[in-house]
């Protein structure tokens, strides 16, 4: 079986050294401490020079800090400001006492952080010397608009994949030959795609109890061989399946010499768990 969420990142608190007293506290003004921290971005930091774009204040973020800073766990504190994001992370900083020593302190401590290019808006909260930045990855699903384009860029990341030999984990399997797209797989992996972004659940096993091989049955798929990888949250296909290919399980079926075709679907619904739901199930046929 496979599962592959997406999770929230948190940082522990860091400590600075104490800031001159004559700084002005202008931490509290969202614009300055915006500034600060692009400008921090578009400089690079620790030798991390990638470029980035310049994060957007969002006032849900500020919220969300705001709640954190009075003890609120992230995820909790991010559904009560209702701001969806597969990834988000929080930087506590303590002792800084102006908007562009914060930054300066956020690129010391959390440089990395800082300069992740996924990261595009961010919120926080300012109380006395402490400052809680909350970082986030928007929620920007695929379109559905875009399904054929989307499963034909999986295709090619799976068969690149299946070029040449792979470590799935600790098992070192051989280069398999390409697979082909199949309608029928797709309509397969796009009912339970559906199903599960409808019904807010994530499992190889549909609602009706029913298994990929039966969905791959009821599409009018006649196989010998069949299976199907899953996942939630990625926000395009690159992501999901680098995922894949990360997880031993996922990473053996995508490398699976007996299969030769392919289908792939996703479908999103903003008010579930998972957001973005993928399915991809590889076949023989009879």
């Amino acid at each position: 079986m496979v599962i592959w969420l997406a999770t929230l990142a948190c940082l522990t608190a860091l400590n600075a050294e104490p800031a001159q007293a004559q700084i002005k506290n202008d931490i509290d003004h969202p614009q300055s401490l915006l500034n600060a921290l692009n400008d921090v971005r578009s400089r690079g930091c620790a030798g991390n020079t990638n470029p980035t774009t310049a994060l957007r204040h969002d006032s849900r973020l500020s919220a969300a800090a705001t709640r954190v800073a009075s003890g609120v766990k992230l995820a909790e504190a991010l559904k009560s400001s209702a701001y969806r994001s597969p990834r988000t992370t929080l930087i506590e900083l303590s002792g800084y006492t102006s908007a562009q020593t914060t930054a300066l302190g956020a690129a010391k401590h959390s440089c990395n952080t800082l300069m992740d290019v996924e990261f595009k808006d961010l919120g926080f909260y300012a109380r006395g010397t402490q400052t809680w930045i909350v970082l986030a990855v928007p929620f920007s699903p695929p379109d559905s608009a875009d399904a054929d384009q989307i499963e034909a860029r999986v295709l090619s990341l799976v068969n690149q994949a299946r070029s040449q030999p792979r470590m799935c984990g600790s098992e070192a399997l051989p280069a398999a030959p390409p697979v082909r797209l199949n309608a029928r797989l797709r309509a397969a992996s796009a009912a339970h795609a559906d199903e599960m972004a409808r019904l807010n659940y994530f499992s190889h096993s549909g609602q009706d109890g029913r298994h990929v091989s039966e969905r791959a049955n009821r599409a009018g798929y006649a196989w010998r061989a069949i299976g199907e990888n899953i996942a939630s949250g990625q926000m395009n296909a690159d992501l999901a399946v680098q995922g894949w290919l990360k997880s031993p399980s996922h990473c053996a079926n995508l490398m699976m010499p007996s299969y030769t075709e392919m289908g792939l679907a996703f479908a999103v619904n903003p008010q579930s768990d998972g957001g973005v739901y993928w399915v991809q199930v590889f076949g023989l046929q009879k």
